[in-house]
């Protein structure tokens, strides 16, 4: 009798979530169109920029997301991870290129609001709630105490959020095997990555450790709870060797807009198949992304299980509504 009135319980309240969100938030004007896959310019680059705009940036009545998965655009609007969201497996491979406008004081819990309504009518999409006892890790301080550097007290650039300017020319590879960059990200808050062929690198400025579990969470699929006990805003670099399905130059999942990190920014890099970006043969091979953490910030993943709550699909159509 207990476990039938707790499934009703249940039950009840994912209706009652349903039924209660406010469908009257909309936005003013939104076009979703299929996104044409970036080709690589003239020097063989492949160059991807993220989603823009929103409440809580220089651009907060405009939003402007290019190639985005229907995977990310659920992750943003419930303001969730990639591992929170069930459906079909072509949420990650379909993508489309967002533009709408909504009044500049929209607050982020409304936008959030807008963009279900939208997924809603022009996906007809239907959803449920569940809660999940699943694997998961903490993020705590390793036996040698951590190795990173608090970040100094400096005033942010005076471009904000903006995405850092391309890539001057063809990049010169390091010993490393990660390109040469230019000095655009100085005194720039944020986590940016750099993907290479076998190899990845997240660079860190005025970070909390609960900006680095959130990414740490994107990259492993799985919950990243910060256990450090560590308050303090850090720069660091992290090298690691991506594990198989976690990261591709074409599938990289951007962070959704406002879901941890600071302004985020991924810088992609691939060659075209020409060869001149892969890293020196000598290159040493980085380590996984669980050694490198333990070895280069002195932290530790340590796994355990706990209460997860996602959002499972039960129908969603695979091409939208017209505009």
């Amino acid at each position: 009798m207990f476990k039938a009135r707790t499934g009703l319980l249940l039950l009840t309240c994912c209706l009652s979530w349903a039924q209660t969100a406010d469908k009257t938030l909309t936005f003013d004007v939104a076009s979703i169109k299929q996104a044409v896959p970036p080709v690589p310019d003239g020097r063989g680059r492949i160059m991807m920029t993220g989603p823009s705009g929103g409440p809580g940036t220089k651009d907060p009545g405009r939003i402007r997301y290019p190639f985005m998965s229907l995977k990310n655009l659920l992750m943003t609007a419930y303001d969730m991870k990639n591992f929170q969201i069930v459906g079909p497996a072509w949420l990650d491979s379909e993508r489309f290129d967002i533009l709408a406008t909504m009044p500049p004081e929209t607050t982020k819990e409304q936008f959030h609001i807008m963009l279900q309504n939208l997924l809603t009518e022009r996906f007809k999409m239907t959803i449920h709630r569940e809660t999940k006892e699943l694997p998961m890790y903490a993020l705590v301080v390793s036996k040698g105490g951590p190795k990173l550097a608090e970040s100094k007290d400096t005033p942010p650039p005076a471009d904000g959020d903006a995405p850092p300017p391309p890539l001057p020319g063809q990049p010169k590879i390091g010993p490393d095997g990660f390109p040469i960059l230019p000095a655009f990200m100085g005194g720039r808050a944020g986590l940016f990555n750099i993907m290479m062929p076998g190899r990845a690198r997240m660079i860190a400025q005025q970070q909390t450790m609960q900006d680095l579990a959130a990414r740490l969470s994107n990259q492993l699929s799985k919950p990243v709870t910060d256990a450090t006990g560590l308050t303090k805003k850090y720069d660091f670099t992290l090298t690691f060797a991506p594990e198989q399905g976690m990261m591709g130059p074409m599938g990289v999942p951007l962070p959704p807009p406002g879901g941890g990190g600071g302004g985020a920014v991924a810088v992609a890099v691939a060659d075209g198949g020409r060869g001149p970006m892969a890293p020196p043969s000598d290159a040493e091979a980085p380590p996984d992304i669980f050694a490198a953490v333990q070895s280069q910030l002195g932290l530790k993943l340590e796994p355990k299980k706990g209460p997860v709550e996602i959002i499972v699909i039960d129908h969603i159509e695979r091409t939208p509504t017209e505009n």
